[in-house]
């Protein structure tokens, strides 16, 4: 989620010609590719994607469990309180229909309940399942997506008091069309697990793997955190219901919500990310998980401010630990260092919300910024340019993906590429009401991609 995402000198002139919400004047030629994917592996721009490790105290998580009951994630998904819609019901709007990609077509589509398709506080950004997890697609005997939703510093009533709140939808995927839904708070220990806070930053990525969940802190924190780690054998369900987070009168609330995820760890970079050069240390955005390396490994990317020109971005790789262990990724030379395994930089492709790799090829989701304008799939990889698929009645050829989408998560066993969409703005495109309603959660199968 940005102000503003990038939009080349080649595409402001027909963006302005939309006439109408998702309407183009015309259909004008494709966005330019961004080429092939260029090697980024010098000893100098390696160094800047190391990550230290840093792991909350046992201590502190087994205090913070014993103030708070430990629920699982079946208990989450037996009380969902939200229904999801699906696209042939008439609980979508035709504003959300229209936000789903159009060549490739989707599978499935997903609308969010009322109050989630139209709040302007938090918008959805990363996203990952069960399909990721486990090698089978499953979680014990449910099939789960979590969609995380992070708050919206571009909107004007945002408080301080707001900045940092991140929140995951834990979906109940297991009945086809039925789709349902609970809210889950992630939190930080404080004060050695008597207490916790909010997570405090940007939410932008997520990884579920085995029984830890990744979450990029795509901006950043004081620490330099550009990961943080969360346990699904840590749940935890609030004991009181308020607006504090934290240790209040008589127990523990979670910002009214019911339950809450606390952090077992981060990774932080060797100083502050910029955003602005491929050269410092980068922005963590998206983050997937790829299961054809060996052994399986997460994808990473910054997103770019650009100002408005397109610049190259980065797209990086570390490597997975076996899953059960304390923190995830894979450290070498007996330190705490996560070092990345590979590192390429695009071509003009600084938009992207999210990369997902597979077998060595790379599908990146540029979002094009725009009321009803659709985003652009790229399909890269090192040794080729990157192509994508066209479509007509667009305002660019090629924008034929969906609009404004974010997190992307392939369910292995079934190929299915999973994907959601940002935008509940009004319909100049910026953070005001009325709200104009393009949330959708929808798949796509990798074989069309």
């Amino acid at each position: 989620m940005r102000k503003r995402r990038r939009v080349a000198g080649v595409l402001a002139a027909a963006a302005m010609a939309v006439l109408a919400w998702g309407t183009p004047a015309q259909a004008a030629t494709p966005v330019p590719t961004p080429g092939a994917l260029l090697p980024n592996a010098t000893s100098s721009a390696m160094s800047k994607l190391e990550l230290t490790e840093h792991r909350v105290s046992a201590t502190t998580i087994s205090t913070l469990d014993g103030h708070l009951p430990n629920v699982g994630v079946d208990t989450v998904l037996q009380s969902a309180n939200h229904p999801m819609y699906n696209s042939s019901s008439s609980g979508c709007t035709n504003t959300e229909l229209a936000a789903r990609p159009i060549n490739p077509s989707a599978a499935s589509a997903y609308c969010w309940d009322t109050g989630d398709a139209l709040t302007q506080q938090f918008v959805p950004q990363g996203l990952t399942s069960s399909g990721d997890a486990d090698d089978d697609g499953m979680w014990g005997t449910n099939k789960v997506i979590l969609s995380g939703w992070t708050n919206n510093n571009d909107l004007a009533s945002s408080t301080a008091d707001d900045d940092g709140l991140a929140r995951v939808a834990f979906i109940d995927a297991n009945t086809p069309g039925a789709f349902k839904y609970r809210w889950v708070l992630l939190v930080v220990p404080t004060e050695g697990g008597d207490d916790f806070d909010k997570l405090g930053s940007h939410l932008g990525g997520m990884v579920w793997y085995g029984n830890k969940l990744l979450v990029t802190a795509s901006r950043g924190d004081d620490s330099d955190n550009a990961l943080f780690v969360f346990d699904f054998t840590h749940i935890l369900q609030a004991t009181v219901n308020s607006h504090e987070i934290g240790q209040v009168s008589g127990g523990y609330s979670a910002r009214g919500y019911q339950y809450l995820m606390p952090a077992i760890g981060s990774y932080s970079l060797g100083g502050g990310c910029s955003g602005a050069s491929i050269t410092g240390y980068p922005c963590f955005d998206g983050l997937t998980m790829d299961r054809s390396t060996s052994p399986y490994s997460i994808v990473a990317n910054e997103w770019r401010t650009t100002g408005g020109d397109a610049q190259p971005a980065r797209i990086f790789r570390y490597a997975l630990a076996a899953p059960g262990g304390a923190m995830p990724l894979v450290t070498s030379g007996g330190k705490a260092y996560a070092d990345p395994t590979k590192s390429y930089v695009t071509n003009n492709a600084a938009g992207l919300q999210a990369v997902l790799a597979n077998n060595d090829k790379y599908y990146a989701a540029d979002a094009l910024w725009g009321p009803g304008v659709h985003g652009i799939m790229w399909k890269m990889s090192n040794t080729g340019v990157a192509t994508s698929h066209t479509c007509s009645g667009q305002v660019q050829a090629n924008a034929c993906w969906a609009q404004h989408s974010e997190g992307m998560s392939l369910w292995w066993s079934t190929q299915q590429l999973w994907s959601q969409t940002e935008w509940a703005a009004d319909s100049a495109g910026g953070w005001n009401q009325p709200a104009v309603p393009e949330r959708v959660l929808f798949s796509v199968p990798l074989k069309n991609m």
